[in-house]
């Protein structure tokens, strides 16, 4: 779960930055707005699908990042608007749904009645990662492709499970990881893929930040039941995850990792608070990773090293502050465009391959494979760095 926080109540100033949150990019809603006014559009301004025409979605869980990341994404989509809300707290989502033109709402106890509300056709889960398999395999029981947060799920026999119902249920499975829709770290993977950075030969990446447990949003991934797992699953996943983007086709064959916390730090009585592991790739690229929940501040970073090129990209991987920096021969510092497209890119994404039902870009058998490098991790940091082959 991206950041994400468990319900709690409602945050009413953050709830007022979300209803007015508007993209630095030109909405979809503004260029419909100027269009109408008679005015130009912007050029790549791009108008939105009619409402007939777009797919409706439900959203299941309403914590901060479904209220500041995801329901806002909605406001820059085309092809996508919301139409339920389902939620734990009736009084949340009736307020969210006013705000946000959405008028169905469903709680966990009467969830599976999504199945006769044909104005659903996607449901996006933005719950804690412990819930994410059962209400998954429920909507795409229901019928309903499903768009899960990451980590996709507790233990990858629970991301096998997920895989077997949406092919059961013939409905689409992904994962959101939006990195995948982000401008800057596409641009990067573009200059990889060009030769830019010549023959590839090592990836770093280190993502943490200092886990508060006195803050609701912190409290619950600190409990396994929750959470699933540690700091790996849940921002150490980034650097996996953008690692394998930037050296697709190129499989892991070995993993190591060693444990790096205060193993008497009282935050960790369930979940490890810190992981320094190592993948070898098939073609002998090595990718070198560092997750915690003891940085401070706050880090996001990935750097790529070819044999002519290298990039650095610090921060790397967050909603809205990405950057790139390309040395060769000059350093070239890179912008690649707004980050909070993202959000939009990846629901529309995941609408037009539910619409003709194949295969989104980051799809559940790409969830299943992080999961069991993530455990590998752990295989191998509990028996003190051996390496594991996957």
């Amino acid at each position: 779960m991206s950041h994400s926080e468990n319900e709690t109540d409602l945050d009413r100033r953050k709830l007022l930055v979300a209803a007015g949150l508007a993209p630095l990019a030109f909405s979809a809603g503004r260029a419909f707005a100027q269009e109408s006014r008679g005015q130009p559009l912007p050029q790549g301004a791009v108008l939105p699908e009619p409402p007939a025409n777009q797919m409706r979605w439900a959203i299941v869980g309403l914590g901060s990042f479904a209220i500041g990341q995801v329901i806002p994404g909605f406001g820059d989509a085309q092809r996508s608007r919301m139409t339920a809300f389902v939620s734990g707290n009736p009084d949340k989502a009736r307020d969210l749904g006013a705000r946000f033109g959405v008028s169905k709402f469903y709680g966990y106890d009467n969830f599976d009645e999504i199945a006769r509300n044909e104005e659903i056709d996607c449901v996006y889960i933005v719950l804690p990662v412990g819930l994410h398999a059962e209400y998954t395999i429920r909507a795409l029981k229901a019928g309903k492709h499903v768009l899960c947060e990451k980590p996709m799920a507790s233990t990858s026999a629970e991301c096998e499970a997920m895989v077997a119902a949406a092919k059961a249920n013939n409905r689409q499975l992904g994962v959101a990881y939006r990195v995948h829709f982000e401008p800057t770290n596409l641009e990067a993977q573009r200059r990889i893929k060009a030769g830019e950075l010549g023959t590839m030969r090592h990836v770093q990446c280190d993502h943490g930040f200092n886990a508060n447990p006195q803050f609701p949003p912190h409290k619950w991934r600190l409990e396994k039941a929750l959470a699933g797992g540690g700091s790996m699953f849940d921002i150490g996943i980034y650097g996996l995850n953008t690692s394998l983007m930037m050296t697709e086709g190129d499989a892991p064959v070995e993993v190591s990792a060693v444990y790096s916390y205060p193993r008497d730090d009282t935050r960790f009585a369930e979940v490890e608070g810190g992981i320094d592991w190592r993948l070898r790739l098939a073609s002998g690229i090595s990718v070198q990773g560092s997750s915690s929940y003891c940085y401070s501040p706050y880090i996001s970073r990935q750097r790529y090293f070819g044999s002519q090129a290298s990039i650095e990209m610090q921060p790397a991987t967050t909603y809205d502050d990405n950057n790139l920096i390309l040395q060769g021969n000059a350093r070239i510092d890179v912008g690649a465009g707004n980050p909070l497209g993202q959000f939009a890119a990846q629901i529309d994404g995941f609408s037009d391959a539910a619409r003709a039902n194949t295969p989104h870009r980051t799809t559940g058998e790409m969830g299943l494979r992080d999961l069991r490098l993530i455990e590998a991790m752990y295989r191998s940091a509990d028996a003190g760095g051996a390496v594991v082959k996957v």
